[in-house]
């Protein structure tokens, strides 16, 4: 699955404030007496994980940067440049080639945005290759079903129900996990022994973010057509009814997501 540079440029910064610190500060404490680091972005995009973390790791830092979307990763760099970090771009198809990913000198695993794309099956094997290598593991940003939309419409519910059951189709690694994937995976983790560090890390959208709310119900729309039992009059209305008051100025949308960092045990 790909995502448009457009859309990933524009979630970036809500992206940054979203981040839980707690979790952040769990991920660099565990690696705050290396001299240097080495680390693997699973699902990297354009780099926003690197560009996020890489101000505030060790001076030495190896990167690679994985995704199966070429023109993506031609655009990962950290930005500004940053003396001592090192990125090479690695093209994959996750769902057949993670265990090779995560091959090699690897100090934390990062990812973000992504679990809640995988399958249950993805996620269990992904654990495992994980814990057989006593890999730390940081997943930003993972969405976990709940929205907040203000004004409150009486569609509200029942559009944002369809649309945590469109989150369950397969997005290339099989049937997802959608808004339990977050949940999924902290509760695999902590049963191969992990320690699990977690806390919500949601989209907070005020009227002045008319930009990404109106790019957020337009991709919303398109998923709701996409779904069998939604009329698509009743989708029309309530895009518009929502486009109208983000343009009105009275629009509000939280939307709810977990980070978690699983470090095995014996490490700091």
């Amino acid at each position: 699955m790909s995502f448009a540079v457009e859309w990933l440029a524009l979630r970036e910064p809500y992206d940054i404030k979203a981040r839980s610190s707690a979790v952040c500060t769990a991920v660099l404490s565990g690696l705050s007496d290396r001299f240097s680091v080495s680390l693997v972005d699973l699902a990297c995009g354009t780099g926003a994980t690197l560009r996020a973390l890489s101000p505030h790791l060790p001076t030495h830092q190896n990167w690679r940067l994985v995704d199966n979307d070429l023109s993506l990763l031609a655009r990962a760099r950290p930005v500004p440049p940053l003396p001592g970090v090192n990125v090479t771009t690695t093209p994959a198809d996750l769902s057949y080639d993670i265990e090779s990913v995560l091959d090699g000198p690897v100090d934390l695993v990062t990812t973000t945005a992504f679990l809640d794309l995988v399958s249950d099956d993805w996620l269990e094997r992904f654990a495992m290759e994980a814990a057989a290598r006593h890999l730390p593991v940081y997943a930003a940003l993972t969405y976990d079903g709940r929205v907040s939309l203000e004004p409150a419409f009486a569609a509200d519910e029942r559009m944002i129900s369809a649309l945590n059951r469109h989150q369950l189709g397969d997005k290339g690694f099989g049937p997802a996990l959608g808004p339990a994937a977050a949940a999924t995976a902290i509760t695999r983790f902590e049963s191969l022994g992990y320690m699990v560090t977690h806390e919500q890390s949601d989209w907070v959208f005020s009227a002045e973010d008319r930009r990404i709310q109106l790019a957020l119900i337009s991709g919303w729309t398109n998923a709701l057509y996409e779904i069998p039992d939604v009329l698509d009059a009743d989708v029309k209305d309530w895009s518009d009814r929502r486009t109208r008051a983000i343009a009105d100025g009275i629009s509000a949308i939280r939307v709810g997501h977990v980070d978690f960092f699983a470090q095995p045990a014996g490490m700091r």
